[in-house]
């Protein structure tokens, strides 16, 4: 079979090559050689937008299926309106190789009858992994500490921390991440309540030892908050001015979600009047680009969106992304749509 007639009868395309490559060239190590040459997958590496676009109106456009990520994103663009009404009409899914999809717009994939598969549960673990790290640097200053070491001062000038034991870690999101986190801290000795856009039945909170309350009385009464939501118009700012006034005096907020659930200049005003007494994110609203504020203040720990960055959570991620292109191109259905996509594939 030559290349030209390989590439007409293409079914499956994964764009910019497997996320655990990004950071580790050869991790696949041909771990998706079978699944790529049994399903007639072929990896495109275009250097722009247009390139990828020009391409699927000639050598992609029998594809049926697409592979994209957060790190094509990067350099492709947003997946908007306008690229999704540009693929071929032959693309009826889409596996993104991430648990957070906000660069793709699912509406416009459904609109076009595209449906769209994500990552759940492979980045749980190394994310509320990361939020015990982000509650314990904020809560005992280690930020401060190790900057203080590094400049030969010991530990001078730095405020005593505190400890978790008897804190109420207030979850925003009681989904996977949520719960991981809720399981660890428990450890602590922590309170544990949360606000869900559905609440869990009462088995599921008896596990985790969480109590359900409402948003505004979470923001009230948390000693720290740790967003966990996904980013959509409904959640974007969904911590702004308003709720920062409501919280408790010296409250911590800790974010691994997305960086614009958070008004960053509300958040700097907070953090100035002490009502907020420090801040671990992962995640920034402009990323990368880090408001000037955040970066200079002592009490914020910032880390550059590396919450699911592990060598076994990325490999993880290919695996359950390429489960999903093989669902799709064998048997039409995807193993995990995303949310908004879950009514198409209900039992009838």
């Amino acid at each position: 079979m030559t290349n030209q007639s390989k590439k007409s009868t293409l079914q499956g395309l994964i764009v910019g090559g497997f996320i655990c490559e990004y950071h580790h060239k050869g991790a696949a190590k041909g771990a998706f050689d079978e699944w790529m040459e049994r399903l007639d997958i072929e990896i495109v590496t275009p250097k722009n937008r247009e390139e990828l676009l020009s391409d699927f109106e000639t050598k992609y456009n029998n594809v049926k299926v697409i592979y994209l990520s957060i790190y094509c994103a990067k350099y492709l663009g947003p997946f908007d309106k306008e690229f999704i009404n540009r693929l071929p009409e032959s693309v009826k899914f889409i596996t993104f190789a991430m648990a957070g999809y906000d660069p793709l717009d699912v509406n416009a994939c459904a609109e076009r009858g595209i449906y769209v598969s994500h990552v759940e549960g492979m980045v749980d673990a190394p994310t509320a992994d990361l939020a015990v790290y982000l509650i314990l640097a904020t809560l005992r200053n280690t930020t401060r500490y190790i900057d203080n070491v590094r400049q030969g001062n010991w530990h001078h000038g730095v405020p005593l921390g505190n400890d978790p034991e008897g804190k109420t870690l207030g979850i925003l999101g009681m989904g996977g991440i949520g719960k991981a986190l809720a399981k660890r801290m428990r450890g602590f000795d922590m309170h544990i309540q949360y606000n869900n856009r559905n609440r869990l039945d009462p088995e599921v909170e008896e596990k985790y030892k969480a109590t359900y309350v409402n948003f505004e009385t979470l923001l009230q009464t948390s000693d720290i908050i740790f967003v966990s939501v996904p980013l959509n118009p409904a959640t974007y700012h969904l911590l702004d001015t308003p709720q920062f006034t409501i919280m408790k005096e010296g409250v911590f907020i800790i974010n691994t979600a997305r960086g614009p659930i958070i008004n960053e200049n509300a958040l700097v005003d907070a953090l100035k009047t002490g009502k907020v007494a420090g801040a671990g994110l992962d995640v920034l609203e402009k990323e990368p680009e880090i408001h000037p504020d955040l970066l200079d203040h002592p009490r914020c720990t910032i880390l550059p969106h590396i919450a699911s960055s592990t060598n076994e959570s990325l490999y993880n991620m290919d695996v359950s992304t390429m489960k999903n292109m093989e669902a799709a191109l064998l048997h039409d259905t995807l193993l995990t749509p995303v949310p908004e996509h879950k009514q198409f594939f209900a039992p009838k």
